[in-house]
C-alpha cells in the first residue's frame, strides 16, 4: 500500500462544489458538524482516502471491517453543492497531516472546488453559555463573507494558531490559489460539543444558502446537558440519584 491512496467509489454530478472539511478535533466539533450534512442532507459517497499514517486499525459495523480512512461525500442542500470530508482519525505524524492536506486538496482539484471551508472547535478551557464562531480565511473576500454571518475576527486567536488538517488545509489551499476559511466554534474542550456543532453549521448555511435541520444535535446537545450537570453536582458536593447512568458515547 502506497503512503497515500486514493479510491474512486461515484463520480458525483456537482457544479462548482464547495469542499467541507469535518474531521474530529477539539470538542469534536468538525466531526459532528461534516457527520450531520452527510446524515441529514441527500449525500453520496464518493472518495476514500487511505494513508499509512492513519492509525493501524479498522472500524467494525454489523461484522463487517472498514480500514481506517477519511471519507468525501457529495451533499446536494438546494443551495451550494457540497463536497463534506469526513472520518474518524487524523494522521498520526506530521508528514502525515501534510500528505493527507495535499491527498484532500488533489480530491477537490479533481472534483472542481473553487473554496473551502474547514470546521472544528477553539477551546475556552471553561464551560460557556453562549457559542461564539470564530474565524480565519485566506483572502480578505472570504474573511468578509463570513464576518457577514456573524463570525468574529480576534486579532491573533487562536492562540498558537489552528493545527492539523484545517490549518494545512487553509495554508496548502492558499498555495494553490483555493480561497479558504476556517469557523470554529468556541467550546470548552472537555466534551463532545453538539452545541458548538450547531452554531458553526448555523454560520455555514447562512454563507452558502441551505438549511438543515439540527433536531438530532439538539438532542445529543440535551444529553450533553445532562451529564454537564450531574459532573457539576459532583464537582460540588452533591450526590447524583444512584440508578442516574454518568456514561456518554460522543
Amino acid at each position: 500500500m502506497d503512503d497515500f491512496e486514493i479510491e474512486a467509489i461515484a463520480e458525483p454530478e456537482v457544479a462548482d462544489p464547495v469542499l467541507v472539511e469535518g474531521l474530529p478535533g477539539v470538542g469534536h466539533v468538525g466531526k459532528l458538524a461534516g457527520e450531520h450534512l452527510v446524515e441529514e442532507l441527500d449525500s453520496e459517497l464518493v472518495r476514500r482516502v487511505y494513508s499509512t499514517h492513519l492509525p493501524p486499525q479498522v472500524s467494525v459495523e454489523d461484522g463487517l471491517t472498514q480500514l481506517a480512512c477519511a471519507e468525501i461525500h457529495a451533499v446536494e442542500t438546494g443551495g451550494s453543492d457540497l463536497l463534506v470530508l469526513t472520518g474518524d482519525h487524523q494522521a498520526q505524524d506530521t508528514v502525515g497531516h501534510y500528505g493527507l492536506a495535499d491527498t484532500f486538496l488533489d480530491v477537490a482539484e479533481d472534483l472542481g472546488v473553487e473554496s473551502l471551508y474547514a470546521l472544528g472547535g477553539v477551546p475556552t478551557g471553561e464551560l460557556i453559555e453562549e457559542y461564539d464562531v470564530i474565524g480565519a480565511a485566506t483572502t480578505e473576500e472570504m474573511r468578509d463573507r463570513v464576518e457577514d454571518a456573524g463570525v468574529e475576527f480576534r486579532g491573533d486567536e487562536p492562540a498558537g494558531g489552528i493545527v492539523g488538517i484545517s490549518g494545512l488545509l487553509l495554508g496548502l489551499g492558499e498555495r494553490r490559489g483555493v480561497p479558504a476559511a476556517c469557523l470554529m466554534g468556541e467550546t470548552s474542550g472537555y466534551l463532545v460539543d453538539p452545541k458548538s456543532a450547531q452554531a458553526v453549521l448555523e454560520v455555514l448555511q447562512d454563507v452558502l444558502g441551505f438549511e438543515v435541520d439540527f433536531g438530532s444535535l439538539e438532542e445529543r446537545a440535551d444529553e450533553m446537558e445532562d451529564v454537564v450537570r450531574k459532573i457539576q453536582e459532583m464537582e460540588q458536593g452533591t450526590p447524583a440519584p444512584p440508578d442516574e447512568d454518568l456514561r456518554y458515547i460522543g
